[in-house]
């Protein structure tokens, strides 16, 4: 897919001038970092679990007892949900399925809700759950990279889905979806068992449990990206679990109304064989092409983390794309993670974070790199005082340029220069978790994009269900 970069640029230019009456606020648009002082304007839960411009089949279910059917439609990386509607009788299942007769599966029937695989003629319950529920309920069966999760609504609203079970050890032990080959090779199913009626059927990708780690979309020279007056931002969509259940997508914020945002991309990566849900970066778009730099979350497990990229000329802003990726040649021998890209006075600077160790416990701190090219970067320098911080961000105000972290530990937003000097602290609500400093100007607005550490049903799914989205903009 191509893009039409003067249509980029026209809406960059147009946002510039209109849209935005009633949200300037003289005078803080030529300020210090530390003159601002920020304040919560709204505060919301982004969920679903098929993102509503993603949603690949729906229907009204033919009479179907003791089958399965196949809806002959896939997803390109295993990150996707099956949602059925339950009218009268209890027995449902949903998921994936295979010509092969491979089956990745949640049940429901008996009073028990289970995960079931079926591979080779063999089936394995790796999962079981009592279970009450009564129709009519909706049914959802939601799989993170390889994490299956089973879910229920008996609301009727199809907006209060409670997680029964979740697995992912036990899927991965009889299957990976991650491999293109295997799941190139299943699509989307449901079926019922015994006397049960159902009504509609949804399929498609999965949107998310919450958002985190907010990077406005920018060009090369930190200008913010805009069309028809959204700002364009990456998120990392929250999964059904821990880290490697997320994944990446673009937003777009309406700036007329902040409690307007839109999920326009969904973004997956291929590297060593699998695709994965990468995320935690920023997109730029230099020239006519993208650059994208997201950190390896995907296939964490401890080992440790660094910060890969691509350049593509296809339009990252819309659709769904599986993009293969190559290390970010950072000048660091440790992990690292939330890289930040701008180039400044015609060289790169790229700020990230530096993490000597995961296990037992996460140590991480901010850095800045700069080079010619983003393949030549040199080390500027990084705060080893702090060992708490992370969310590094770019940003100019007032005419300079400063590097913007979250500080976990003290509970307050760093500042530094261009040399990794401490230059002070943002005046800005701190919540929980680490939230990020993802501040932006549009016009004479100050916005703060960031989130928060509330988790979604944690004592089913565990951490990493989180969070809020919070949006903040200045005064004096």
């Amino acid at each position: 897919m191509s893009f039409d970069r003067r249509t980029l640029l026209r809406g960059a230019g147009a946002a510039g001038l209109t849209g935005l009456a009633g949200l300037a606020l003289p005078g803080t648009a030529g300020a210090d970092p530390e003159d601002l002082v920020f304040g919560i304007r709204a505060k919301y839960r982004p969920f679903d679990l098929i993102a509503p411009r993603f949603v690949q089949y729906d229907t009204v279910a033919r009479p179907v007892r003791d089958a399965v059917v196949s809806t002959d439609v896939r997803p390109r990386a295993p990150y996707g949900s099956v949602l059925v509607e339950v009218r009268s009788g209890t027995g449902v299942v949903a998921g994936l399925v295979g010509d092969d007769g491979t089956r990745v599966l949640g049940t429901y029937g008996d009073g028990r809700a289970t995960i079931e695989i079926t591979r080779g003629g063999t089936t394995t319950v790796v999962k079981s759950v009592a279970a009450n529920l009564v129709a009519p309920f909706q049914f959802a069966v939601v799989f993170n990279e390889n994490a299956v999760t089973v879910l229920a609504d008996t609301t009727g609203t199809g907006t209060a889905w409670q997680p029964l079970l979740t697995e992912r050890d036990g899927v991965r032990a009889l299957i990976d979806l991650r491999v293109p080959d295997t799941l190139g090779r299943l699509s989307y199913g449901y079926g019922g068992r015994g006397d049960v009626l159902l009504g509609r059927v949804r399929a498609g990708y999965f949107g998310q449990a919450g958002v985190r780690d907010p990077h406005v979309v920018q060009y090369a020279d930190g200008r913010p990206v805009i069309r028809d007056n959204k700002l364009y931002l990456t998120l990392t969509n929250a999964g059904l679990g821990f880290f490697q259940q997320a994944h990446w997508g673009v937003w777009t914020l309406d700036l007329t109304d902040p409690t307007r945002l839109e999920q326009v991309a969904q973004l997956f990566f291929a590297r060593d064989g699998v695709v994965l849900g990468d995320h935690a970066g920023q997109i730029v778009l230099d020239g006519d092409e993208f650059v994208l730099a997201m950190s390896s979350w995907g296939d964490f497990n401890f080992a440790g983390v660094h910060v890969r990229y691509v350049r593509t000329r296809q339009n990252v802003l819309s659709g769904v794309h599986v993009l293969p990726t190559t290390p970010l040649p950072l000048p660091t021998d440790v992990s690292s993670w939330d890289p930040a890209l701008t180039r400044i006075n015609g060289r790169w600077h790229v700020a990230f974070v530096e993490s000597p160790a995961q296990s037992p416990s996460f140590v991480f701190h901010p850095a800045l790199a700069r080079g010619a090219t983003l393949e030549s970067l040199s080390r500027v320098g990084a705060d080893l005082t702090v060992d708490q911080t992370e969310g590094t961000i770019i940003q100019r105000i007032d005419g300079a340029w400063y590097v913007l972290a979250s500080d976990g530990d003290a509970r307050l937003y760093r500042v530094y220069d261009l040399r990794m000097r401490p230059h002070g602290t943002l005046d800005a609500p701190y919540g929980t978790n680490i939230p990020h400093p993802m501040v932006v100007r549009v016009r004479n607005t100050w916005w703060l994009l960031t989130f928060d550490g509330t988790q979604y049903a944690e004592p089913v799914l565990g951490y990493g269900g989180h969070g809020d989205f919070i949006v903040m903009t200045a005064s004096r």
